[in-house]
This record gives structure tokens, sequence and C-alpha cells, in this order.
């Protein structure tokens, strides 16, 4: 498979994976949305653990394809999203087998940090003049190595697969009948 098959195939999953994970957030943010996931996913915590790692999986092998395989070094910000991302490999992996839906409150930090971190790394490739944190001058995080579709860079790539898995947590979450955040809606 060549770069450009293996650039669009990782920026669909990540397109396809953002918006499933937009979606399942923004109907945690509604009560008759929460209402429905809970009745969906009631008893398929250890199911959607699995899923989380599943993302955690394909994003980690991708990070390690382009640095590994292909030969794009990372830059700081990339870096940073690794050490979100990797660890959750483990611990996703260690909650699906044991099914302990309570992995959120380990899972969900690290997501929410890479998504951050994320989020900003793409805001400073659109918008150099936005840099507030200096990179290294021979790896500078506003070049884009990937630009699929015209706009999905890798940090787009990350930035989705935190979604997703932070959404995937929370769902687990309430799967196992700990209970849904209170929200007016």
């Amino acid at each position: 498979m060549n770069l450009l098959a293996v650039n669009n195939t990782l920026a669909s999953l990540a397109l396809a994976g953002g918006a499933a994970g937009l979606m399942v957030l923004a109907m945690m943010a509604m009560a008759r949305g929460r209402a429905f996931l809970q009745g969906e996913v009631w008893g398929h915590g250890r199911l959607l653990l699995a899923l989380a790692w599943s993302v955690s999986v394909v994003a980690t092998a991708g990070s390690l394809y382009y640095s590994e395989v292909v030969g794009f070094v990372p830059c700081l910000l990339c870096w940073y999203q690794r050490i979100a991302m990797y660890p959750l490999v483990f611990v996703l992996g260690v909650a699906t087998l044991s099914g302990d839906a309570r992995a959120w409150r380990y899972a969900l930090p690290l997501s929410l940090v890479g998504l951050l971190i994320a989020a900003y790394h793409v805001t400073i490739q659109f918008r150099p003049a936005v840099e507030v944190l200096a990179c290294a001058d021979d790896v500078p995080c506003t070049a884009r190595y990937v630009s699929a579709f015209g706009f999905v860079s890798i940090p787009v790539m990350a930035g989705a697969g935190f979604i997703l898995i932070s959404a995937l947590v929370l769902s687990a979450r309430w799967a196992e009948g700990e209970s849904a955040p209170e929200m007016e809606g």
C-alpha cells in the first residue's frame, strides 16, 4: 500500500471516528440523547472499552508507521500527543480484559489532554502566527507532513481519535451503571 493510500485511509477513519465521537458527545448534552444512549449502551461497557482500545491501537500504529516506516520526524507537540495516546493502549486494554468501566477515570484525562494539545497543534498549523510554544527549527510544529483531502493533518487525525476515545469511555461509564452527569437540555 502506498503512502497516499495510507494517508487517505487513516484520514477517512479519523473523519468518521471524529464525527461519531462528536455525535455521541452532542447526544450526551441533550436529555433525549442521554436517554437514548443509556438505553442503547446499558450492559455493553466492555464492548465500548474494546472499541476505545482499538482506536488507541490504530492511532498508535499510525503514528509509529509515520515515524518509523515513512521517516517523518515528530515535532514537540507530536511527542506530547503520543505521550497522551500510547498509555491508552495499555489502560484501555487492561480495562477491556478486566471489564472495569472505572477506567474512564484514567483514560479520560489522558484523552482530554491529548485533545487539547492536538487542537492547539492544528490551530498553529493553519495559523502559525498564534504559536506560543516555540518548537525546534529543524522540526517545526507548524509543518504538515500530511494534508489528506486538503485539511486532514496528523494532528487532526490524533484529535479525532481523542474525541472518539473520550466519547466511548464516557459511554462505557454509563453502560456499567455509573450515573450520567446531570445536564440541562
